[in-house]
């Protein structure tokens, strides 16, 4: 966790703020979504270690942040050098993706997020998984961005009908996923192009960090790799925007073998 991540707090009505030792530690122990953890900086006494602790356990990321940046955040005035954002909104199990497909009769499609760190991409891929049907968003729990306010915001609303799965390890998740009959696409330059490529059936489209792309052992889980055709004079796309461009050429694949 670099001191040098972000530290805004955007609070909601979809986001909410623990603060106070006490609090933050009932907060992390009775199980509530923590989507990050802000520590005054130079505390180490026994109730900031304790939580510092839990958050290991519980795999909540967490910053190490000045006092007066806390006093910035805090709604209370009395953030005792911790305070923690929580999401409003309750992640869902894999199960409730295979759920949604089959009470719409429809073989599985997610997406696979590898690491997206920027919430507004998140939002974004989620409403367009929404729009193109896709029957879940799955993220990593570590260095990756979460159900914020800003995502929530950036998916119109689409976070209330796509469920998102937050999971330990992408990689096992795949191979668990395999083993339920879904195949996986990586979405990467060196792919096959896109039309050339079967993405009907039961299917996973893997789509990577905003800088890196799909780690190297997530991509090496993937059972094929498909590409988009660039003309431009970048070589590039956004990751929601190549998430929305691919969601879509499944769309019309899968149109087409009605």
């Amino acid at each position: 966790m670099s001191k040098n991540e972000k530290t805004e707090i955007n609070t909601s009505e979809n986001t909410s703020l623990a603060e106070g030792r006490n609090a933050v530690t009932e907060a992390i122990r009775s199980g509530r979504t923590i989507e990050k953890l802000f520590i005054q900086e130079g505390l180490r006494d026994g109730s900031i270690n304790t939580i510092v602790r839990e958050a290991k356990k519980k795999d909540i990321m967490y910053s190490f942040v000045t006092k007066q940046r806390l006093d910035q955040m805090s709604e209370s005035g009395k953030h005792q050098g911790v305070i923690a954002q929580c999401s409003e909104y309750k992640y869902a199990e894999l199960e409730d993706i295979f759920k949604k497909s089959e009470e719409k009769g429809e073989d599985p499609f997610v997406f696979i997020l590898d690491e997206i760190e920027d919430p507004h991409n998140l939002g974004a891929i989620i409403r367009t998984a929404n729009l193109a049907g896709a029957h879940g968003v799955i993220i990593p729990k570590h260095r990756a961005a979460g159900l914020t306010s800003v995502a929530v915001r950036a998916s119109a609303g689409a976070i209330n009908y796509t469920p998102v799965v937050k999971v330990t390890n992408i990689a096992k998740t795949i191979d668990e996923l395999k083993e339920k009959g879904l195949w996986f696409a990586c979405a990467d330059m060196d792919g096959d192009v896109m039309y050339r490529s079967n993405l009907t059936g039961p299917l996973g489209i893997v789509i990577g960090n905003e800088g890196n792309g799909v780690s190297r052992l997530v991509k090496e889980k993937c059972d094929f790799v498909v590409s988009i055709p660039m003309n431009g004079d970048i070589d590039s796309l956004n990751a929601s925007v190549a998430a929305g461009v691919l969601a879509f050429e499944v769309v019309r694949q899968r149109m087409g073998k009605k």
